[in-house]
């Protein structure tokens, strides 16, 4: 009789045992495959927040900067406070056709114009404004962050003895004003907010041909080009949609 109870206790136990054991490997089966779901959401989910962030079909952007500029061929390079504005047509999410105004403030270094005939006891104010358009093309583009190259080409007009008190250019040995061809090359690194709203840092190069006037005999020589440095940076809104 004790025998019986001892072995049904035992058997009792044993199923006890299987059961918790079973159950202990069905809830690590179910934790394994809600891990894999999870993880397969949040793939999904970056997939379509970054399908959304570039099948926009425009996009606007606009900020500051600074630029290196050389103001005149016997002068050293100033440093200029730069303003620009973009707007670029999407054809598919890689290219996109731009249009692109920007502006330059700042002094001209007279003080360092040693050749020059006239002396100022100030640096007069000086401002280009090119007027471009082109191309640009990601070549990077994830849920948080794109590199786009672009390509540009145009005019810059050229303001340059305006704030001389009178002097003009041929006097003090900076470009004369004109509008001159201008072309420029950079590449943006935008950061992502949002699918639809963007910080973005531009490095970039923009090459001026103004020239010297041609009365100037004392300065030179005539300048073919001038090649300019900045960063530009700002803030970027998309909108629309690539059909």
């Amino acid at each position: 009789m004790f025998g019986f109870r001892s072995s049904v206790k035992k058997v009792a136990g044993l199923l006890l045992v299987g059961l918790m054991a079973s159950g202990v490997a069905a809830q690590a089966q179910v934790t394994r495959r809600t891990r894999r779901e999870s993880s397969a959401n949040r793939k999904a989910r970056i997939a379509r927040t970054t399908a959304e962030t570039y099948d926009h079909r425009y996009e606007v952007a606009g900020g500051g900067g600074y630029m290196r500029f050389k103001a005149g061929s016997s002068l050293q390079k100033s440093n200029e406070v730069t303003f620009w504005g973009s707007g670029t047509y999407f054809l598919n999410p890689k290219l996109g056709i731009i249009g692109e105004v920007r502006g330059a403030y700042g002094n001209a270094k007279i003080g360092n114009n040693l050749g020059s005939p006239v002396t100022l006891p100030f640096n007069p104010q000086i401002s280009e404004y090119p007027f471009l358009g082109g191309v640009a093309y990601r070549v990077y583009a994830k849920e948080k962050v794109a590199v786009t190259v672009t390509g540009e080409g145009g005019a810059a007009l050229g303001k340059f003895d305006g704030g001389a008190k009178g002097f003009q250019s041929k006097d003090i040995g900076v470009w004369q004003d004109a509008t001159k061809p201008a072309f420029a090359l950079g590449a943006n690194f935008d950061y992502n907010f949002y699918p639809n709203i963007a910080f973005r840092v531009s490095p970039t190069y923009v090459g001026t041909f103004f020239r010297l006037d041609p009365l100037d005999l004392t300065h030179g020589p005539q300048s073919t080009i001038q090649n300019n440095f900045g960063v530009n940076v700002g803030l970027v809104y998309r909108f629309g949609k690539i059909k």
